[in-house]
């Protein structure tokens, strides 16, 4: 499991400055920050760059307008496209201002997420 310690310190912090309870979770090669048992964000390392990105799920009507944004790709995985989800590389999170962002707009989508079946 590869993810940046200091991205999961820098969410962790960003969560617990709103007032958010949160869990993790390791999976998706990386791990996962847990908002009312759905996956909300997380970190991985991407295997052919190396580098650290953010795995966010911002909704299915919010991924064409993220998509515009710096360093923000859709979200594949096992070579399929995840609706609702997008990676984020470090030119599209490295300032405070667009970090939040990210934060937001998975926070804004997450009472509208479903939660997934056990």
């Amino acid at each position: 499991m590869a993810y940046d310690e200091y991205l999961f310190e820098r969410l962790s912090k960003s969560l617990r400055e709103r007032g958010v309870i949160f869990t993790n979770k390791k999976m998706m090669g990386g791990m996962v920050f847990m908002v009312d048992d759905k996956m909300f964000m997380g970190l991985n390392r991407d295997k052919k760059s190396g580098k650290d990105r953010l795995m966010v799920r911002v909704g299915e009507d919010a991924q064409e307008m993220c998509m515009k944004r710096a360093g923000c790709i859709p979200m594949e995985f096992t070579g399929r496209a995840m609706k609702g989800f997008v990676f984020v590389y470090p030119e599209g999170f490295d300032m405070d201002e667009v970090w939040e962002f990210w934060v937001d707009a998975a926070l804004k989508f997450n009472p509208k997420a479903n939660k997934s079946k056990k």
